[in-house]
């Protein structure tokens, strides 16, 4: 499913020789999560030192710069991302090295601070000054107010302020600090090396490059601080006072299928949801295909469930990034068979279910059911993982306008005439939960059912105000 980006990844690491090539393979890992820009900034104790770039991590720190060396400390943190449109700008890098008065910082977010505008224009009022558009740059002039340093934990009382998801790990000169909003919206979670030294990350599928130990996650509303002491904790709010609204949309599209977010494996999850698919729509077909990636583990569980063959009908190049945008039409249909290569021979008069993670705007899975009629698909029945996604997303996924979306205003019989398939079914809200270990209301399911985890109207005052500055301002990281 291509019609959607998710904000970012971030890796952090303390006290390794080898931090900084273990913080790049550790972003490596994380790329799936953000392909446009890529970051590392790393201190000897002393000073922090930070270098990023635009594109994928192989590419922002080849061998031939020799950037890696430079940057060699024993602390590191990095960030790998992506922007909405409009906002690809260098300046928006992460990690973000500023200097304030009490010193050097780096900050590398994932997620989505629905108030940074407003505090944006507040602080523009009274003559502070920018570089960037994206909003993780307001939480470094928070940090700055003369106000908030004097506080005794300055940093949990300028979190107080934020409103929104995040996921944010703070390099100073000589330590990392790792936090997460109260609702826990985007996963963190905390690994340690063979040689003994503390990791953060957004996903655990880093830790497992590294070999690294997952220990635990990183709780909603807690600070995490890596020093020379080891590792210790402490809360910018008090401990179960606010329900968690983890996103679950990581379990169906965007995390490794490896990883294990919000305490449970990927992989599993997915494939429950295939299982639970095939029990609420259930079809006679000769084959179940994935729309891969993120679709395959559910098409495994659908396969099972039914009993019918699982196969693949689609070959997905990965030289293609997760997101590919063209101007034209014809070069969408183009860039959707250049993305996935239908295996003639699996689907030629046969009648196909097609399992796709998501439909979003609709347009990229309309061309790839084409491919299959064009090969010689007897019947097609798309089977959807999830709910349809009927309400855009304020907590860090980049979700088209309501106008784009596919479901916002239509039927499920316009959906199936729209995507020109011979039927059409998808996984309902309880069954998507049910898949999951935790209590249901302890996700966010704001996409589908409407229902925000913040205010609604915290929300909408803000983007009213900012929907037609939105090439200005980047609602990312």
């Amino acid at each position: 499913m291509a019609d959607m980006k998710e904000a970012c990844g971030i890796f952090g690491i303390y006290g390794d020789p080898d931090a900084v090539q273990k913080t790049y393979y550790g972003i490596h890992s994380l790329q799936h999560r953000g392909q446009e820009s890529a970051g590392i900034a790393s201190s000897d104790g002393e000073q922090i030192h930070c270098f990023t770039g635009m594109g994928q991590v192989s590419r922002v720190f080849r061998q031939s710069r020799g950037v890696l060396k430079k940057l060699e400390n024993p602390i590191a943190i990095g960030h790998v991302r992506y922007s909405t449109t409009g906002s690809s700008n260098p300046l928006n890098a992460q990690p973000f090295l500023s200097e304030y008065s009490r010193g050097q910082v780096a900050v590398a977010h994932n997620g989505n601070l629905i108030n940074a505008s407003l505090l944006r224009d507040e602080y523009e009022a009274y003559g502070h000054i920018f570089k960037s558009t994206n909003d993780t740059e307001i939480i470094v002039h928070l940090m700055a107010k003369p106000s908030h340093v004097a506080k005794p934990d300055a940093l949990g009382h300028i979190l107080n302020h934020l409103q929104g998801a995040y996921s944010l790990l703070f390099l100073f000169p000589d330590r990392i600090e790792a936090a997460r909003d109260p609702y826990g919206i985007r996963p963190l979670s905390i690994g340690k090396t063979k040689q003994g030294h503390y990791c953060v990350a957004s996903e655990t599928c880093a830790f497992d490059t590294l070999e690294a130990e997952y220990i635990r996650d990183v709780e909603p509303g807690e600070i995490v601080t890596l020093d020379k002491n080891g590792i210790s904790s402490r809360f910018f709010i008090t401990p179960g006072t606010v329900k968690p609204a983890h996103c679950i949309f990581e379990h169906v599209y965007f995390a490794k299928q490896s990883s294990s977010v919000f305490g449970e494996n990927v992989h599993l999850v997915r494939k429950r949801s295939g299982v639970q698919l095939a029990k609420e729509h259930p079809v006679e077909a000769d084959v179940v295909i994935p729309v891969p990636d993120s679709g395959t583990s559910a098409a495994v569980g659908y396969a099972n469930q039914s009993g019918i063959p699982f196969d693949m009908g689609f070959v997905r190049s990965h030289y293609i990034g997760r997101t590919f945008l063209a101007p034209s039409q014809d070069l969408r249909e183009l860039a959707v068979r250049l993305k996935l290569a239908v295996v003639k021979e699996t689907v030629k008069d046969k009648r196909v279910v097609v399992v796709d993670d998501s439909v979003v705007r609709g347009t990229t899975t309309k061309g790839k059911i084409k491919s299959l009629r064009e090969a010689g698909a007897k019947e097609i029945h798309i089977r959807v993982a999830c709910p349809p996604v009927a309400n855009p997303c304020f907590y860090g996924v980049d979700f088209p306008t309501t106008e784009e979306l596919l479901a916002s205003k239509r039927s499920l019989e316009e959906i199936r005439d729209f995507l020109e398939v011979d039927t059409l079914g998808y996984l309902s809200i309880e069954g998507l939960l049910s898949c999951a270990s935790l209590p249901p209301d302890h996700y966010c399911t704001a996409c589908w059912s409407g229902n925000y985890s913040i205010p609604v109207n915290t929300i909408l005052n803000k983007f009213h105000v900012e929907r037609h500055q939105m090439q200005l301002f980047d609602n990312n990281d």
